[in-house]
């Protein structure tokens, strides 16, 4: 309790021209109460922003970026496909554009895809959003469902950019690796 009325009463800080500001727990610290039995004659007392406060900001951001997507490729919308592609990409000479083709033997959507629904488009989804195609062709040997081709087309660099950030996150969850040809 001397602490508190020490820190009160000192010129430098009871003093100040700045407003009050909030403490931790929302209560500001212009506030005072003056009890009955109390000598106490509430003096305004003004602190500076605490770093604790900043540091309980910042743990509470980085508690929602800890919170990510798997990535993962759909051909319907809310069903994961379970087959690991066979992804090759072409980049033109300028760097302004590119194309990914994923080739896919016996994806699992087929054999979802009677009690799920239709294919729909091609899906790569991760923790920045949802990239999309509607490029999407299925091969057909003696007229049963053997794979799925499916093309991406990035026309600018920053697409190029976010492709390859997927394909970064896609690889290191399914153990996958670039090879040149």
């Amino acid at each position: 309790m001397a602490t508190l009325q020490s820190l009160a009463f000192s010129p430098a800080l009871s003093h100040s021209s700045h407003q009050p500001r909030s403490l931790l727990m929302g209560i500001p610290s212009g506030v005072v109460h003056q009890s009955a039995g109390s000598s106490f004659n509430g003096q305004r007392l003004c602190l500076p922003r605490s770093r604790f406060t900043s540091n309980i900001q910042n743990q509470k951001m980085s508690r929602l970026s800890i919170m990510m997507v798997q990535p993962k490729i759909q051909f319907i919308k809310g069903t994961d496909e379970q087959t690991i592609p066979d992804v090759k990409l072409t980049k033109s000479r300028d760097g302004t554009n590119g194309m990914a083709i994923f080739r896919f033997d016996q994806p699992s959507v087929f054999d979802s895809s009677g009690e799920v629904g239709d294919i729909t488009g091609f899906y790569m989804i991760d923790e920045e959003g949802v990239i999309s195609s509607v490029d999407v062709n299925a091969k057909f040997l003696n007229g049963k469902p053997a794979g799925i081709e499916a093309k991406y087309v990035m026309r600018t660099p920053r697409e190029w950019d976010r492709f390859m950030r997927f394909m970064e996150r896609y690889a290191n969850s399914n153990g996958l690796q670039f090879v040149k040809s």
